[in-house]
């Protein structure tokens, strides 16, 4: 270290020499070693989570993008309906409840007992939801999908499944947790890791005996979910040791820290999506397939992101605020060139995208530009919502603007448009995250021009798995 200093200095003293120093901006001692302390950190982080993370999402990806090419359209239809309403299920059987674990027990997480009685109680309020939502899902979906013209048989097997892998998710959500909490992330990793490559692999035995078809490819993508929850229940209980007991204070100590995300969560569940849930209820089986096929190219921006909450949050969190703005600016300016680069690829050469999804879905040139520009314009406002997050520029109003317009558009595109084509749908996808971007812009002058939130409780949106 003292070899680079001095070298360092040597050089200093060149510039000064030569009256270049007046003319370059050169970084003092101290920038290069908070730098270093702030990188150095985070590359190895960087490189965990690529090795785990990384692999079991690259690993998930891949998986759906295999059943979009390998399965014929009809059958791809109702794989993409079952993970589209299993997605928003899961969350409306948990609302935020799991996320409260790790802020509730804060500094004591060596206080098994605490964390066992916290997790029993949440138990509790997740049976609660069960039995709740079990029923209402059992009543929706069929009336959902009432236009595919499916057999009832199907039906029932597709509510059944639901409903299974929605309490495992469950169950993986809570103990999960407990993972984290006990900062057992490497088993957390290699769960994921095993899930996510061990479907890939049943996906490839079933297509190779020629036993591939919507319910083989759903219940592979179960199974996983189901390892998943079984690995996470068994090692928590071995972390933990201890018998939980439930308790009324409990409870409310876990609603209380929840409630005030519940709106934007139940909103989320829905929003998340809406497109397919649209299409379903107004198209046609080829118009849900593509749909979903195409929903797939969207999920590669959450591959691109994967570091962003690992490096530009707390990036953003500890900068000082004389810096903030240049640096504000300068990362928009970055992503913004990474979505049009993106964003232009799809206008002038769809073909690249059209043949990841196969050629059952060669036609869909303009479907393709329009859902990787939503997907980009997605991708660029949650790096502004980050931002923002970091810097507590988080304000009720915001969310209350945003979920107000977009159900607003959503009630004149079912009134006026018709939404039985892929491209309708996807047009009022492009609009709805066009909405999301203008209210984040407008946050993120409100926040530079009035200053942070300085008194609320930031709201904690709880990220979902991708189950296919």
């Amino acid at each position: 270290m003292g070899g680079v200093s001095q070298d360092f200095l040597q050089r200093e003293d060149v510039f000064q020499s030569l009256s270049i120093k007046d003319t370059f901006d050169l970084p003092s001692l101290s920038q290069i070693h908070a730098w270093k302390s702030f990188l150095v950190p985070k590359l190895h982080q960087v490189i965990e989570l690529l090795t785990t993370q990384g692999i079991s999402l690259a690993a998930r990806l891949l998986y759906g993008f295999l059943c979009v090419r390998l399965l014929p359209i009809p059958e791809y239809a109702k794989f993409a309906v079952v993970f589209g309403f299993l997605g928003t299920l899961a969350v409306l059987m948990d609302i935020a409840f799991s996320s409260t674990l790790l802020p509730l027990i804060g500094e004591r997480t060596d206080d098994r007992q605490l964390i066992a009685d916290y997790v029993t109680s949440l138990r509790q309020l997740a049976h609660r939801l069960y039995l709740v939502a079990a029923p209402a899902a059992i009543l929706v979906y069929p009336v959902l999908v009432y236009k595919q013209h499916w057999s009832w048989r199907v039906v029932a097997a597709m509510v059944a499944i639901l409903l299974v892998a929605s309490w495992c998710d469950r169950v993986s959500g809570a103990y999960g947790a407990v993972l984290i909490v006990r900062r057992d992330r490497g088993f957390w990793y290699r769960a994921q890791i095993i899930a996510s490559l061990g479907a890939l692999a049943l996906l490839g035995v079933f297509w190779a005996l020629h036993m591939l078809n919507a319910f083989s490819a759903i219940l592979i993508s179960v199974a996983s979910i189901v390892y998943l929850s079984l690995s996470y229940f068994f090692r928590a209980r071995r972390l933990l040791d201890v018998t939980g007991h439930p308790s009324k204070e409990k409870r409310k100590a876990i609603i209380h820290l929840a409630l005030p995300s519940m709106p934007n969560v139940i909103f989320y569940a829905f929003q998340g999506q809406i497109s397919l849930l649209l299409i379903t209820w107004f198209g046609h089986i080829t118009a849900v397939a593509s749909v979903g096929a195409l929903g797939r190219l969207a999920q590669v921006f959450v591959l691109f992101g994967l570091m962003n909450p690992l490096l530009l949050e707390p990036y953003f969190a500890r900068l000082p605020a004389e810096r903030l703005k240049r640096n504000y600016f300068g990362v928009l300016a970055v992503e913004g060139v990474f979505c049009v680069f993106v964003t232009g690829l799809a206008a002038y050469f769809p073909q690249l995208f059209l043949w990841v999804l196969g050629h059952n879905y060669s036609n869909l040139r303009f479907e393709v530009l329009l859902m990787i520009a939503g997907g980009a314009i997605s991708y660029f406002s949650g790096v502004m919502w980050m931002i923002h997050n970091s810097r507590r520029f988080v304000y009720w109003w915001n969310s209350i603007v945003f979920i107000i317009l977009a159900l607003t558009v959503q009630v004149l595109f079912i009134w006026k448009v018709d939404l039985s084509t892929v491209r309708a749908v996807l047009v009022l996808n492009l609009a709805i995250a066009v909405l999301a971007l203008l209210v984040n812009g407008f946050t993120g002058i409100y926040g530079f021009v009035r200053g942070p939130r300085k008194t609320a409780m930031l709201a904690m949106i709880p990220t979902g798995d991708d189950y296919a």
